[in-house]
């Protein structure tokens, strides 16, 4: 058969009224103005307050970046399909998208294991965080969640960009993500549903397990403290990364785990929202409204 190859694809976005759109791009603008506001604050804050130089500030701060990453990969082009009802994007600039918003998904999530991990350390073995969690030790937990990450998503854009696309290419979400593209591949998609069961899986599930089990050990620590003061301060430390780290497992498993058939397709972009739009911009609030260092440097 002759098959033309798609090379480029058209991002249908949220079809609606031109006065809905409007109000849509004022909203995702603001949002995202205050995502690189809020996160550049802490960027910035962390190497120069000498009050802010420990691990956990230096991890919240990577945190911070790869926030700025992801929100610029999705937020500018959805604000150009909002003004135009949709819009056209190259076959590698699709998947230029996809490589970075899978490589900042999978970094934050090794990142909040590391920062489960160092919440464990500091309550469950304080007298030997400062030898464990030394400087050394944090900036080579960053380089690992950082290569590990990029390297795992260039598995995935490998072999995702090795599809064919000769059909329809509309994708009807907002972003390059990965179920759209795979429901108009014209190729067999066996090889990447595989590689999603015995690569993609493992490294969420795995992280999960781990900070699952950190918390665990801090909860019991914590209900072993005898004075309620103690355990107050103790639960406030790490209160934050709890809330962070529920909010993005939370949509994470209800768009990728949850089966597609209990979704419609509105749900669905409406919960990729929440962790591609809103969690970048809610992050830098959580840690800084919740944290007393933060709001005096």
């Amino acid at each position: 058969r002759n098959l033309t190859e798609v090379t480029q694809f058209f991002i249908l976005g949220f079809q609606a009224d031109k006065y809905v759109r409007i109000i849509l791009f004022c909203l995702f603008l603001v949002v995202y103005c205050g995502t690189l506001c809020g996160n550049l604050l802490i960027i910035t804050l962390v190497p120069t307050s000498k009050t802010l130089h420990t691990p956990m500030y230096f991890f919240i701060s990577q945190l911070s970046i790869s926030d700025i990453l992801l929100s610029t990969d999705i937020v500018p082009n959805l604000l150009h399909i909002l003004l135009n009802n949709g819009g056209t994007i190259t076959f590698i600039g699709c998947m230029t998208q996809y490589y970075f918003f899978c490589a900042s998904e999978l970094f934050e999530c090794f990142l909040l294991t590391v920062m489960s991990y160092d919440r464990y350390v500091a309550i469950c073995i304080p007298l030997r965080y400062a030898s464990i969690m030394s400087r050394t030790c944090c900036v080579t937990f960053a380089i690992i969640a950082w290569c590990f990450s990029f390297s795992s998503a260039m598995i995935f854009y490998v072999t995702i960009s090795m599809l064919k696309f000769c059909g329809p290419n509309v994708i009807d979400h907002f972003f390059c993500d990965i179920n759209p593209l795979l429901d108009i591949a014209c190729s067999d998609t066996f090889i990447v549903h595989l590689e999603i069961r015995l690569i993609g899986s493992p490294l969420v599930i795995i992280p999960t397990i781990l900070i699952i089990t950190s918390y665990v050990k801090i909860i019991v620590a914590i209900l072993r403290i005898p004075s309620s003061t103690g355990r107050h301060k103790a639960f406030s430390t790490c209160s934050s990364h709890l809330i962070v780290v529920s909010i993005f497992y939370w949509t994470i498993f209800s768009v990728y785990i949850i089966p597609k058939q209990e979704q419609t397709l509105n749900i669905h972009k409406i919960l990729s929202l929440l962790y591609t739009v809103f969690t970048p911009f809610i992050n830098p609030l959580i840690y800084s409204l919740r944290n007393n260092s933060i709001k005096k440097a």
